[in-house]
């Protein structure tokens, strides 16, 4: 199985990488990774996908989103999470639909402050509540030839302890990349997995 990870040098995508690590992975980043693309930019990804090929799945651990109390939320803040974390990985749906194999998979990542919100988190809630209806929406029209899924990850004990928050609450990495071997291995679309399912 060939599968590409985008956001594969990212702390969730790393992870990811190293739970399907029996298989062909990919590995695409911003910076680093097998290829780099920006998930902005359209002619990157085409560019990635026309030189990896077919595959039988993707999956998405990408995006950006600030967190900010929303009276200090700007316009130009909510519109970079929009276009990073929502259309970004638009774009790499409808751009990599086109070299996944019959039958295979596209995962998006949400996050949790889509069915939890909080303060400071409006932007977040609003792209991940965004992507999630984007997936059940879009899955009723692929049917079975093409499977497409999000995983809602927790905040990650790895993050956690970088912004010097207490992580006993967190989900590391490694647990979380569990979700994203569910959506990739089962037979389910249109859904969302929330990795505290998965541990």
């Amino acid at each position: 199985m060939k599968i590409v990870v985008i956001g594969a040098t990212g702390i969730i995508g790393k992870s990811v990488v190293d739970e399907l690590k029996e298989y062909d992975v990919v590995k695409v980043g911003h910076r680093n990774g097998d290829y780099r693309i920006n998930i902005e930019d359209r002619a990157s990804i085409k560019a990635m996908f026309k030189q990896v090929g077919q595959v039988d799945a993707v999956v998405s651990a990408t995006g950006n989103a600030v967190f900010a109390p929303v009276e200090e939320l700007t316009f130009d803040q909510i519109k970079a999470a929009i276009d990073s974390k929502l259309l970004g990985q638009i774009n790499i749906f409808q751009i990599g639909r086109d070299y996944v194999r019959e039958g295979g998979s596209i995962t998006l990542t949400s996050g949790v402050l889509a069915q939890h919100p909080m303060r400071g988190g409006s932007a977040l809630s609003l792209v991940n509540g965004a992507i999630e209806s984007f997936v059940k929406a879009t899955a009723l029209e692929l049917g079975h030839k093409l499977r497409l899924n999000a995983v809602s990850p927790h905040f990650v004990k790895e993050t956690m302890d970088m912004m010097g928050m207490d992580s006993s609450s967190g989900i590391s990495a490694s647990d979380t990349a569990k979700a994203y071997r569910h959506a990739v291995l089962s037979s389910e679309t249109g859904q969302t997995f929330d990795v505290a399912d998965y541990i």
